[in-house]
């Protein structure tokens, strides 16, 4: 019964996580950019959870929380784009404004203090061609 019940939740979180990535989507640039903390309530707390704290189950959605990988803003920034493991990618879905927003919001928030702005040309000068599956 214990594993049935942890299948179906699992099921659960994964259906309702795609339901809300995707209602969410739309392609760059269709809009006014969003602000690092809207872009991170409607893309990425889901998975990351309020307060960054990440989150085990159908999948492993890593602590943005005192993460030491976001002092330097290049890995957060590449992750974002690309995607890795259970995240998919944002390029082509986030104008560079956008993901420069959400990598500084995450950088100074859930117990983080990273200095250092985020430019959207940076996200520019590491953006390439949107992933394939």
């Amino acid at each position: 019964m214990k594993q049935a019940f942890t299948t179906f939740f699992r099921s659960l979180i994964v259906g309702l996580t795609c339901l809300v990535w995707m209602g969410g989507v739309q392609a760059a640039g269709d809009s006014p950019a969003l602000t690092g903390e809207e872009v991170y309530r409607q893309y990425c707390m889901a998975c990351h959870m309020v307060g960054g704290k990440g989150a085990e189950g159908a999948g492993r959605y890593p602590a943005l929380a005192e993460n030491p990988r976001l002092i330097a803003p290049g890995y957060p920034i590449y992750v974002v784009l690309n995607g890795q493991g259970a995240m998919p990618w944002f390029n082509g879905i986030l104008a560079d404004e956008e993901i420069a927003a959400v990598v500084g919001y995450i950088r100074t928030h859930f117990g983080n203090d990273y200095p250092g702005a985020v430019k959207a040309e940076e996200v520019a000068s590491m953006r390439g061609p949107v992933p394939k599956e």
